[in-house]
């Protein structure tokens, strides 16, 4: 037995509205927007832009500018009051954690005597110290020293904690994958049972996680050319995380660095020396312990001083820029990917 056809319905929606009470343009956005709806055409520039279009702006922190406000945190922030005495690096288009778009720096205290208590996370983190003598951070059970200039890791879910032996502040630069996490939400700490992690010292030569300066700047001293450039790698090459990558950089005293533009953002420290950079047209100067950022498809080219070599630690998204396939450079040929 044949089955009874439906009545065709052409002129009226399932809700009960009817195609000729939509008879404008207005019509279809608001009744649209009431069942959550919306139409992409008046925002196709938004969503598909003809350049990159961070949200965040270049901008340079000056070291003895932030370097009191810290000290002085440290003074009046007691050890059981702060799991961590941090002032974020925030980028002024911006809040917090948002260095740049994907990149989050901040710069950390730990006083003589205090311990910054054990716990692990989500995000992978990357230290470059400062300043002090005394200080160590302790990673899943390896207790290491801190040297200034040294670039000390912190794998993603690793107990970890850092203290100060001797007088002085003990002051290094953060580098965490923090922003990913508004996107993921996924991200999450566990604090230990104890303020330190069970942990012997080892030596920072042969540590997998740390990257002394020495060697670092003896082989960028090693390589040809006025600027030369060189990755932190683990031993077999790859990235040392799937986030983040540190580098460093090595600029003759009055000599200028490549034009750079990709879709990566970094965050720049100035070990030693002193010059400027511009970067979408805007000059910025600056000197040993400055840290200035640079957002994704921002034109940049650095420029030393006269009176000394410059050395630059640098951290940026490319690993998982990369990963991504979102990686370019200006007059990349991207047609060339295809195949």
């Amino acid at each position: 037995m044949a089955l009874p056809q439906q009545p065709l319905q052409t002129n009226r929606s399932t809700n009960g509205t009817s195609k000729e009470n939509i008879s404008t343009i207005e019509d279809v956005i608001l009744g649209a927007s009431k069942v959550h709806a919306l139409p992409l055409w008046p925002q196709m520039v938004r969503y598909n832009p003809p350049a990159p279009n961070p949200r965040c702006v270049p901008f340079l922190w000056r070291y003895d500018e932030v370097r009191p406000y810290l000290v002085r945190a440290g003074e009046l922030v007691k050890e059981k009051d702060a799991e961590r005495r941090v002032l974020m690096l925030v980028n002024p288009a911006r809040e917090g954690p948002y260095t740049t778009d994907t990149l989050y720096a901040g710069l950390q205290l730990v006083m003589p005597n205090e311990t910054a208590p054990a716990h692990r996370h989500t995000a992978f983190a990357m230290r470059f110290i400062i300043e002090g003598n005394g200080g160590f951070t302790a990673v899943h059970g390896q207790r290491i020293r801190m040297n200034r200039g040294d670039v000390i890791l912190t794998p993603t879910w690793n107990w970890h904690d850092h203290g100060k032996d001797g007088s002085g502040p003990m002051i290094w630069l953060d580098g965490l994958d923090l922003p990913s996490f508004i996107h993921f939400p996924v991200h999450f700490v566990e604090h230990f049972d104890q303020p330190r992690y069970p942990a012997k010292d080892v030596d920072t030569k042969e540590s997998p996680i740390v990257f002394p300066w020495e060697i670092m700047k003896s082989t960028l001293d090693g390589m040809p050319g006025t600027w030369a450039r060189k990755t932190y790698r683990k031993k077999d090459g790859s990235y040392v995380s799937k986030t983040l990558s540190p580098s460093a950089e090595r600029l003759s005293a009055s000599e200028a660095s490549l034009v750079r533009r990709e879709t990566t953002s970094c965050v720049y420290h100035i070990i030693s020396g002193s010059g400027y950079s511009t970067i979408d047209g805007k000059r910025f100067e600056w000197k040993a312990s400055d840290t200035f950022c640079i957002p994704s498809w921002n034109k940049y080219q650095h420029f030393a001083n006269e009176e000394e070599t410059v050395y630059f630690y640098r951290f940026d998204d490319r690993p998982m820029i990369e990963a991504l396939g979102f990686y370019r450079w200006e007059g990349m040929d991207t047609e060339s990917l295809v195949s």
